[in-house]
């Protein structure tokens, strides 16, 4: 999850140091439902605490990052309509009662760093062009900071604000993190709805119950999803990223196909779920503040976590709907 606007995400947490002051564990694992809706743009206890319990649920709110944005309100409204609750509010009395039961587990825990997470190898720097990503080795992080982020669905500048003063490159320090990779991670899955329009992923089991939800980035203008039924054809962790000529990318000068290495940073992420239309897939991304608010070459991006849980779930031959309306119910 490259960081391309790493110096902003860093000042913004410096601008509103009351906030992240008063942002500690205690303050998000006690947080509770007010009247006053959180605001969109600061850190928030009751949205971390939300945004932790909508990931484990299944319902996710894409990067961990405190804030109301565009994201989360999609999650809750997904998680709403799967719980037979209306509202044209994201965030009510009654979603936020149905949420907290859910889960008994604390939303922000410690943790200690590893070994393995500062080990590396870190990139030292990361190639703005994709003609320049086929002479690496592997598309790597680029520090124990952002594999620590990445690894508790987080977004860096919520784990900085969360551990004032730690050191993300020491093994054996202890910080706090987002309560969320001992989630129940087996799901049943008989059909994938993706909505082009609202820029989502749905899953759902063989009864047609939604049972998982996943904000993305579908497709542009410029390569377009496409529209129809497909299938899963396979389904691959750590993928290769092969780049056609054919595709013309903006930017991209080489009149020769080339592959660029597996890695978290690959252009694919950390999975990549091919489908029955040539060329098109679902897959990570190197960064997920990103997904729903850009645009991809045709395909259809998930955060890594998130595309690391549908792939690891998903069978071949299980249906794909590409739809600009939803089917069988209201948009979340």
């Amino acid at each position: 999850m490259i960081r391309w606007f790493l110096a902003a995400v860093v000042s913004g947490w410096l601008v509103f140091p009351a906030v992240a002051a008063s942002l500690d564990a205690a303050a998000i694992n006690n947080a509770e439902f007010r009247s006053r809706p959180p605001a969109e743009d600061k850190l928030d206890p009751v949205v971390v605490k939300a945004q932790v319990l909508l990931d484990r649920a299944h319902f996710a709110p894409g990067e961990i990052d405190g804030k109301l944005g565009e994201n989360a309100q999609k999650a809750l409204r997904a998680f709403a309509e799967a719980k037979g609750l209306t509202s044209d509010k994201a965030l009510t009395p009654e979603v936020w009662a149905m949420l907290v039961r859910t889960s008994q587990d604390a939303a922000i825990t410690e943790y200690t760093i590893s070994k393995a997470d500062v080990k590396g190898p870190f990139l030292k720097k990361f190639p703005a062009k994709m003609d320049d990503m086929k002479r690496l080795k592997a598309l790597g992080y680029t520090s124990p900071r952002e594999a620590i982020a990445e690894k508790f669905h987080m977004s860096e500048a919520l784990l900085v604000a969360l551990n004032p003063g730690k050191k993300f490159d020491r093994a054996g320090e202890t910080i706090f993190v987002a309560n969320v990779i001992n989630r129940q991670t087996k799901l049943t899955i008989g059909r994938i709805e993706v909505d082009k329009s609202r820029q989502t992923v749905k899953a759902f089991d063989p009864s047609g119950a939604l049972i998982a939800f996943f904000p993305a980035t579908v497709g542009s203008e410029e390569k377009p999803t496409p529209s129809g039924s497909f299938t899963v054809v396979s389904a691959d962790a750590s993928p290769t990223y092969r780049y056609n000529p054919d595709y013309k990318f903006e930017g991209v000068k080489s009149r020769k196909a080339f592959k660029i290495k597996p890695g978290p940073n690959n252009p694919a992420g950390s999975y990549w779920i091919g489908l029955s239309a040539e060329g098109y897939g679902i897959h990570g991304t190197p960064n997920p503040s990103k997904v729903s608010k850009s645009e991809s070459h045709g395909c259809v991006r998930l955060t890594n976590w998130d595309a690391s849980l549908l792939g690891s779930n998903i069978k071949k031959g299980t249906p794909v709907v590409f739809v600009d309306e939803p089917q069988g119910g209201r948009r979340s």
